[in-house]
């Protein structure tokens, strides 16, 4: 007979939690009014969709579409601009609540992670169920953003159950009955199989999750070659990987915007991207870590695009040692004589700031103060602070 250790390893302890519609429903949080509309996230006209709200996807709006593409299928769309540094703040407070069931909160994206709830004492499926129903309407008390929960004993089925019924999913597997869930749904909710390879399984004769596990040995190496038996196991619904709470530290920061008209002017490509480094900047600071490598891309009406990087010789978290660095990147990368339809910003060769030799902190310590006031200035409202017009210092030399 099963012992109580054993009964506890076969609750359904793994829950993965998704965010509907993140972007659109952070700036509908903001503008209740949104609700219940076609509306979308993305630039105008010259961008792309990047989330869209369930009532627009009925439309035919999805991610990642051409703004001008949706505005087709859809004409009554209405487009929101994003609100800078919004949806980190909101997936912060999100991912927090989560961590007051459990400590074991794997943050996967902005919108959508697991946790693990075997160390929380539960004893029935039930008070699992419970306790979620109950965080899921906490994060849409507390934040107005509706969430999507999967439960099952894994991460696997519980990332694909709580994909089913969104938004506002909620569906729960128990144990056991891993492999008769996943059986009737079609082969492409299995991970890792995608728009285009769906359609070449389903030509095998694999529409479905069961039809894998109605094959042959020989005739599933014959399709999927040597991956045939992790094949297998998904369908089975067999994942042993752990919830794993450590937070991957940022390589790069980076910042684009599409232009809704093409823009010739050098002066002002500048301008945008200075600005681009002042909302850049904060974040590098807010997460404790230094950079010494800023790239600058371009792209063309024609959709090609070039880019050229400077670094510095060592690293840092200011703003002025970057600034003067832009005309001449702009110069470099920008050897067509062509308007540009696209620019962007990033920044790489990420350190951690605890790391910066002490000869140099004394020194910088007094612009990385009014560096921080600037940012507090700008987090209350007051966006219009102007960095870039204020050398704060000599930039390091570039290698």
């Amino acid at each position: 007979m099963a012992g109580p250790d054993n009964m506890a390893l076969r609750l359904p302890t793994i829950v993965h939690l998704d965010a509907d519609a993140f972007f659109v429903s952070c700036e509908q949080a903001l503008k209740p009014e949104l609700r219940g509309t076609k509306c979308a996230v993305g630039g105008r006209e010259r961008g792309i969709i990047s989330s869209a709200s369930y009532e627009a996807r009925a439309c035919g709006v999805y991610t990642p579409m051409p703004t001008m593409r949706a505005l087709k299928v859809c004409p009554d769309l209405i487009l929101i601009r994003h609100t800078s540094g919004l949806y980190g703040k909101v997936s912060h407070r999100m991912f927090d609540l989560c961590e007051t069931v459990t400590p074991l909160v794997q943050r996967n994206s902005v919108d959508e992670g697991y946790l693990d709830l075997g160390p929380c004492g539960f004893k029935t499926a039930e008070a699992i169920e419970a306790a979620m129903r109950d965080l899921q309407r906490r994060i849409w008390d507390e934040l107005r953003i509706p969430v999507s929960i999967g439960i099952a004993t894994n991460k696997l089925v519980a990332q694909i159950a709580s994909k089913l019924r969104k938004p506002r999913g909620f569906v729960s597997v128990p144990p056991g009955e891993e492999a008769a869930f996943l059986a009737p749904l079609p082969v492409g909710k299995l991970p890792g199989v995608g728009v285009k390879t769906e359609p070449v399984l389903q030509r095998q004769g694999l529409n479905t999750v069961g039809d894998i596990l109605r094959r042959s040995e020989e005739e599933l190496k014959r399709i999927f070659g040597r991956g045939w038996r992790e094949m297998v196991a998904m369908a089975r619904g067999e994942d042993d990987r752990p919830v794993d709470t450590a937070e991957e530290d940022a390589k790069s920061y980076s910042q684009q915007e599409t232009f809704a008209t093409d823009i010739h002017d050098a002066s002002e490509i500048e301008r945008i991207a200075k600005r681009m480094i002042d909302e850049l900047m904060p974040k590098i600071r807010q997460d404790g870590k230094q950079v010494r490598t800023m790239t600058l891309k371009v792209r063309y009406p024609d959709f090609t695009q070039e880019t050229h990087a400077r670094t510095l010789e060592r690293a840092t978290d200011l703003e002025a040692p970057f600034y003067p660095l832009v005309s001449p990147l702009l110069r470099a990368a920008w050897r067509k004589r062509l308007p540009l339809r696209l620019v962007s910003v990033r920044f790489s060769g990420v350190e951690d700031g605890s790391d910066q030799l002490e000869m140099f902190a004394q020194a910088e310590e007094k612009r990385r103060r009014l560096a921080h006031v600037l940012d507090r200035l700008n987090q209350g409202g007051k966006a219009e602070v102007v960095r870039h017009g204020h050398q704060l210092a000599k930039p390091p030399k570039s290698v």
